[in-house]
């Protein structure tokens, strides 16, 4: 037994493996554990007050919940948008990006308390160990960090046999599928996406399992930015964690967002997980096409090139990296005439962007007409222009001898 007495404080999620940490690190640290989960969405009030009754039923002396909604969207999301990040240009990082803001109020609130440890039910085989111990070391170097089921290699059937054996709760046990919510999606994962070959089946999909055999009708919509920020949907203004939790529940039911990604894990090795991110596809592709209408080419060069960094660093939990500071403040400056109106139409797997338009249109700006008509230039100032484009391409071919 350690002869600290200050309360442990845990990441609790409710899941099998934060469940049977309370205990476990209640019987062999002999101290209180006090859990702590940082809401970045997905939890509704009943959702919360369950997690709280299960946290002490399972023997914490308390439990805390903290509301990090919009701080998640101010310190991540909106540059997720600006950047228009989509990991293996599909998946926008629905669970995970979370990850060190959630670290971070640990770490705080671990000060607060005046306590010395903090733990997370994380295993070795994931990427969230390595997310919450980067920022949890860096924010607290002087915090002790304990992972009980990765430093112990607890399986399931050992965690739940240790709950039952204590006459424990445990945690819901009805589905094979290990679920993860927050505010910019879902992942889903199962026996399926341990291999390549086979999705899900329909029955597992949290959002959109009735997207297609119960099929809605097209609706149309719209959603208004400002500097690159969502602030309006359908013309009604909203904050944006409410703009985003009415699209997610909008756009669900057509199956928007929902796909699998295939891609490197923070440990190097090939991952797959199922997601469902209906409002993070949807305001990804409606903001990507307002940029189209008022950024120019070099602009988008540019951000493209350090938002597929960004999005690289948020995934492998090094948000605090300054290297994060100076893309975000690029990724910022972009925004500020990314204003205007995207309307989109939803149908059954398919989201549609019908039209855009901005006061800062650099379409309605030009005098001239694709494919049409000429406006700042004249014929013989196109005739010219191919021309001199021309000449490194005609000098190749005059060295070559052809």
């Amino acid at each position: 037994m350690s002869k600290d007495k200050t309360p442990i404080i845990l990441a609790f999620s409710g899941g099998l493996d934060t469940s049977f940490c309370v205990p476990w690190l209640k019987q062999n640290y002999g101290r209180d554990v006090i859990t702590a989960c940082v809401d970045t969405g997905g939890l509704d009030t009943t959702g919360a007050a369950e997690l709280k009754e299960r946290s002490l039923a399972l023997g914490a002396i308390e439990h805390v919940l903290i509301d990090a909604r919009q701080e998640f969207f101010d310190s991540v999301i909106r540059h997720l948008i600006a950047g228009n990040v989509l990991r293996g240009h599909a998946y926008p990082l629905c669970v995970g990006a979370e990850r060190g803001l959630q670290a971070a109020h640990l770490a705080e609130f671990a000060h607060q308390r005046g306590a010395t440890t903090v733990a997370h039910g994380c295993t070795a085989a994931g990427n969230d160990q390595v997310r919450f111990e980067v920022a949890l070391r860096t924010l607290g170097p002087g915090l002790e960090v304990l992972a009980p089921v990765r430093d112990n290699s607890w399986v399931r059937e050992e965690q739940l046999a240790y709950l039952e054996q204590h006459g424990l709760p445990l945690p819901a046990q009805g589905s094979d599928y290990s679920i993860n919510r927050g505010l910019w999606g879902i992942t889903i994962g199962g026996r399926e996406t341990l291999t390549s070959e086979r999705s899900i089946p329909e029955s597992a999909w949290v959002l959109s399992a009735d997207a297609f055999s119960n099929p809605l009708q097209q609706s149309v919509h719209s959603v208004d930015f400002k500097s690159g920020i969502p602030v309006a949907l359908d013309g009604e203004p909203l904050q944006p964690v409410a703009l985003i939790e009415k699209l997610e529940l909008m756009a669900g039911g057509y199956g928007i967002g929902r796909g699998i990604h295939l891609g490197d894990t923070v440990l190097g090795t090939k991952g797959r997980v199922a997601f469902e991110a209906p409002a993070a596809i949807t305001l990804i592709t409606a903001h990507r096409e307002l940029e189209k209408l008022v950024l120019s080419a070099s602009q988008t060069r540019i951000k493209d090139a350090v938002a597929a960094v960004y999005g690289d660093l948020v995934h492998e939990g090094k948000q605090l990296d300054l290297a994060c500071d100076d893309i975000e403040a690029l990724l910022t400056s972009s925004q500020r005439r990314v204003t205007g109106t995207v309307k989109f139409v939803l149908r059954p797997g398919q989201l549609f962007i019908e039209g855009v338009s901005s006061p800062h249109s650099l379409l309605a700006a030009s005098k001239g007409v694709y494919g049409e008509a000429a406006g700042e230039w004249t014929a013989q100032d196109a005739l010219g222009y191919a021309r001199i484009l021309s000449i490194p391409g005609s000098l190749q071919t005059r060295a070559a001898g052809d």
